[in-house]
């Protein structure tokens, strides 16, 4: 099986490269590329010298000679070749936001400046989060060539964190907070002032405070997983950090409990260390999330005092998730971490593939965490 690379020199189009290179069931990569149109790949990422020695086509040509495609292009742009995708019977994975929104037209012109091109497609597509979405994908692709809008990277993190709470009636009304911190891989590969290396090393520094583009998408998640279990729906407040490392997002998710989830209140009203009850509480929930993502190949609930890290995902599809309480035992406190550039963007959309075409899910992703 031929698959193919839209957007193929940037550094998630280049993580696709060399995840697929890798994968059992891909005969041969098509790769693509707009601004580099007739150059090689390994003369732009010389660590594919010797592996990959792949001219960068026109993304036409990638379409024209691809099984499955996948598309690591800025928003706003995919959609034509999404529908050439479809004309010819093929998937199309979209690593941007133009697809991760259904039908919702006004909530991505609002966030990303324009509306969309063939809103028809929607017809076609479903968001691509596996934890949250895999049956969908498998009954629509089980009736022809569909689309994946591949989730956003702070999206991918956080809504795992907060599954299992929003889905199982943990959360009480109110406001879920989600504080994020990002490896600059996540700004892409052009050129940067904030991403220049004065700029950012050796310091982490917030940026669009209330007004991140992924704000709507995590959002939108939460109201659907507390939908399905028909538990109030809650606001979110969320606050991105650039942190000075080249890979990897950690989310810490405060999520108001319900009282029949919190232990027994304490009698001081100072702050105290964490009682036993807290303690067995936490393991109580430690567990159900355990249970709840038992079947799932990706996503490691971490044992007490073990904290997710994105040192201990690096270049793996996991998404590592230690599960905690304040010392009043009221909030949830769910800490996650994964690899910006694989569970948050290439690895991700090559799970997404495995589950369109039938394959192993694992497949191309069996990885170890590189641990330096």
């Amino acid at each position: 099986m031929i698959a193919g690379i839209i957007g193929a020199a940037g550094y998630a189009g280049a993580e696709l490269v060399r995840l697929l290179a890798g994968h059992k069931k891909i005969s041969a990569l098509s790769l693509g590329s707009v601004s580099l149109e007739g150059g090689r790949i390994d003369s732009v990422y010389p660590n594919f010298l010797g592996k990959i020695p792949c001219s960068l086509l026109k993304p036409e040509e990638v379409v024209e000679a691809s099984d499955v495609v996948f598309a690591a292009l800025p928003h706003g742009v995919g959609e034509g070749f999404a529908k050439a995708c479809l004309e010819k019977n093929a998937p199309f994975i979209d690593l941007s936001a133009d697809f991760r929104f259904d039908d919702d037209e006004e909530i991505f012109k609002a966030w990303y400046g324009k509306g969309y091109v063939y809103p028809e497609l929607r017809k076609r597509s479903v968001y691509g989060l596996p934890e949250m979405n895999r049956e969908q994908i498998k009954t629509l692709a089980a009736t022809g060539p569909i689309i994946i809008g591949n989730p956003g990277c702070y999206p991918t993190g956080a809504s795992l964190g907060m599954l299992p709470a929003l889905m199982m009636g943990l959360a009480a009304r109110g406001t879920i907070i989600v504080d994020s911190a990002s490896g600059i891989t996540g700004g892409g590969r052009e050129p940067q002032r904030s991403f220049h290396f004065p700029e950012c090393s050796d310091s982490i520094s917030p940026y669009k405070v209330g007004a991140h583009r992924h704000t709507p998408e995590i959002s939108r998640n939460m109201q659907k997983m507390a939908a399905i279990f028909g538990g109030p729906l809650p606001k979110l407040i969320f606050t991105p950090h650039l942190a000075p490392m080249n890979r990897g997002i950690l989310s810490t998710i405060y999520i108001p409990l319900r009282r029949e989830w919190q232990p027994p209140a304490p009698l001081s009203r100072a702050a105290l260390p964490p009682s036993k009850e807290i303690e067995e509480k936490t393991e109580e929930v430690r567990e159900l999330y355990a249970e709840y993502y038992k079947e799932e190949p990706f996503v490691r609930i971490l044992p007490k005092g073990v904290m997710a890290s994105t040192g201990h995902v690096r270049q793996s599809n996991f998404c590592d998730i230690s599960v905690n309480m304040d010392q009043g035992g009221s909030t949830l406190i769910v800490i996650t971490a994964i690899d910006n550039m694989v569970k948050g963007a290439a690895g991700q959309a090559i799970q997404n593939m495995n589950i369109i075409m039938g394959f192993d899910e694992t497949e191309g992703l069996e990885t170890i965490p590189s641990l330096f």
